[in-house]
């Protein structure tokens, strides 16, 4: 399926069609709450202090795929700086998702570039090897699977598996329409703000 309709949906309407499920820790945030990223995943598996495999992944990116980088939580050394992140940029490749750490962030935020990141830190990481691209990576309790659609903005990054895309991403427009005609109606007056209020706790009564 084409990831292009997911380029318009925010990742709460994508994870309210996911039940609350698949999305990655909160404690990936972006560098720029103001990048959106929806692409295929291209993950990449790195033992800790390793960022050899990126080049790797970069190598074998498509245009518009998203890096998703597993190297366990770890933030002691960069998976990438301003240069890396620079070629990726030249690539096509759409953003770039780790639960680890860059550095040069001054730089890659001139770039203007989405990297969603644990932390920053100002020490290279190495390349003896090691690491494993486009194979399963689980980040967090979500496993992202090579060709899972990676959706991210300001809220955090969900995760669609390739096989529930599409009813995936009708249920999420379907939510933003409902959510729409609730707030119009709700919001309509005082009255009507109390009303649902008042519905809401009778039910948890």
């Amino acid at each position: 399926m084409s990831v292009e309709l997911f380029q318009t949906l925010p990742t709460t309407a994508v994870s309210d069609a996911l039940n609350g499920k698949n999305h990655l820790p909160a404690t990936i945030k972006p560098l720029d709450a103001r990048h959106h990223i929806a692409g295929k995943a291209v993950t990449v598996k790195l033992p800790i202090y390793e960022n050899g495999a990126v080049m790797e992944a970069m190598l074998g990116a498509e245009p518009g795929d998203i890096l998703v980088v597993d190297i366990e939580n770890n933030t002691s050394r960069a998976i990438a700086g301003d240069f890396v992140i620079g070629m990726m940029q030249k690539l096509g490749i759409g953003g770039l998702v780790v639960n680890g750490a860059i550095r040069d962030v001054d730089a890659v935020l001139a770039l203007d570039f989405p990297a969603f990141v644990t932390g920053i830190t100002p020490a290279a990481g190495v390349k003896n090897g090691g690491g494993k691209v486009n194979v399963p990576v689980t980040i967090g309790d979500t496993t992202v699977q090579p060709g899972d659609i990676v959706v991210g903005d300001a809220n955090g990054v969900v995760i669609i598996p390739t096989e529930v895309a599409a009813e995936v991403a009708q249920r999420a427009i379907d939510k933003l329409v409902k959510d729409e005609q609730r707030e119009r109606t709700v919001t309509a007056s005082h009255e009507s703000i109390i009303a649902h209020l008042t519905k809401v706790t009778d039910a948890l009564k």
